[in-house]
């Protein structure tokens, strides 16, 4: 069997991980870094790929090596570090998901042109369609179908991006003035950048999980080695399409002095609507399929993920301590996570930029220290020196840390003063 075959074959938690992070950080928050400033977003696009690389890698290391996952390392660290990581997956519940499948919702009625039907009942729908897929299939189902979606995610973005740059920059508007980066909305800006690039940190502890339900489903367990690399094809191509996303934003928007939309669903139909008359209504299908599979694998990624560390975490705080989640339970998981994000989607609709808003502050301010605790993770006696990550890595590691410190300081300094 050849190198590439094996890959293929091995893909599980990278590929779920690159589903899960090619959400609105990159729909949205890369686009529109190129729409309204320009080619340079690239560099904090890549900074922040490569400064929060350890934390993820560090969940499928400590759990190819230990089988347990990096909750269950928490725990092992002190009590404290798994109530501390409780709580903040207690602020995703409530917030992360619901607000993933509004922007789907308002995504596919854009798309599909159904004016007349409303963001909350289009997500129930997607909240049951999604249930089933994930209570029925469990994780082959989700593996086997994500391989399908993002190669075709993969396909229209590249064909997308091309167009676009063949096609060339848009013209600029004569009265255009670039707008500054280092001013307080443009900080501001590079902040929810960074700080949802590529995803959020806490997100560490859902590849951890992954890797344990693929050492499950195949009944065997990759080489370290052989780990790493899977995880780092999904990590690159949750890169690659970021800078994609970005240079679209930046060829079809930039310099056009047009309004852009606060609002993700908003901003998501106008980005649609300037690339077809930027390149021709025939290229719709390509743009609209990119960010509806966006949107459409993230919500299902992210559904499967939270299920997955509430029965961990309840389990590991348990007195009985049972961590192994049973079918049924991981069944009601996924309902009640259903049922309890369509009650805020429909009873807090006004409210849901303060709910974001409430997830945003605790992921920036809260993820140098879910780096750290994942580091403390790795260099414990939990892993042999021999598996325990390199001087490189670590620094790197330290690297990220203080860069998130800079960013989560900087932003409570700018919230509440």
């Amino acid at each position: 069997m050849s190198r590439l075959k094996i890959l293929l074959k091995n893909l599980g938690p990278g590929l779920l991980f690159a589903s899960m992070a090619i959400g609105t950080s990159h729909l949205v928050l890369s686009t529109k870094a190129g729409a309204q400033y320009g080619w340079l977003m690239v560099i904090p696009i890549i900074l922040a790929n490569v400064l929060k690389y350890p934390f993820f890698e560090f969940g499928v290391r400590y759990t190819n090596v230990t089988n347990k996952t990096l909750i269950e390392g928490y725990l092992n660290r002190g009590k404290g570090y798994l109530w501390f990581y409780a709580l903040i997956t207690l602020v995703s519940t409530f917030t992360i998901l619901a607000t993933l499948y509004v922007v789907t919702s308002g995504l596919f009625i854009n798309l599909f042109k159904i004016n007349n039907a409303s963001v909350s009942w289009v997500a129930l729908g997607l909240f049951v369609f999604i249930s089933i897929l994930l209570i029925i299939g469990k994780y082959k189902f989700l593996e086997t179908s994500l391989k399908f979606v993002v190669t075709i995610l993969f396909i229209a973005l590249i064909v997308t991006t091309t167009l676009v740059i063949l096609k060339g920059n848009v013209p600029a508007d004569e009265t255009f003035v670039p707008l500054p980066i280092f001013n307080e909305v443009g900080i501001l800006f590079l902040i929810g950048l960074v700080g949802w690039m590529p995803t959020a940190v806490e997100a560490s502890s859902w590849i951890s999980l992954w890797t344990i339900e693929k050492f499950k489903m195949t009944h065997s367990k990759l080489s370290l080695q052989e780990a790493i690399q899977e995880f780092n094809v999904g990590y690159f191509l949750t890169g690659l399409l970021a800078i994609f996303f970005m240079v679209i934003g930046w060829m079809t928007l930039y310099g056009t002095n047009t309004e852009i939309s606060g609002n993700a669903v908003a901003f998501s139909d106008q980005l649609i609507q300037m690339f077809t008359t930027h390149i021709g209504q025939w290229t719709y299908v390509f743009i609209a399929v990119a960010a509806f599979a966006t949107m459409f694998s993230t919500c299902m990624t992210a559904h499967d993920a939270l299920a997955r560390v509430s029965l961990d975490i309840i389990g590991l705080l348990s007195p009985k301590a049972k961590t192994k989640a049973t079918k049924i339970q991981f069944s009601l998981a996924i309902i009640v996570l259903s049922m309890i994000n369509f009650v805020v989607i429909t009873v807090f609709s006004g409210n849901m930029g303060q709910l974001v808003a409430l997830a945003t502050f605790v992921s920036f301010v809260l993820a140098p220290i879910i780096g750290y605790m994942n580091l403390k993770n790795v260099m414990s006696k939990d892993l042999p020196v021999a598996a325990q990550p390199g001087r490189g890595l670590r620094l790197l590691t330290y690297l990220g840390i203080v860069f998130l410190s800079f960013f989560a300081i900087y932003y409570c300094w700018m919230i509440l003063f």
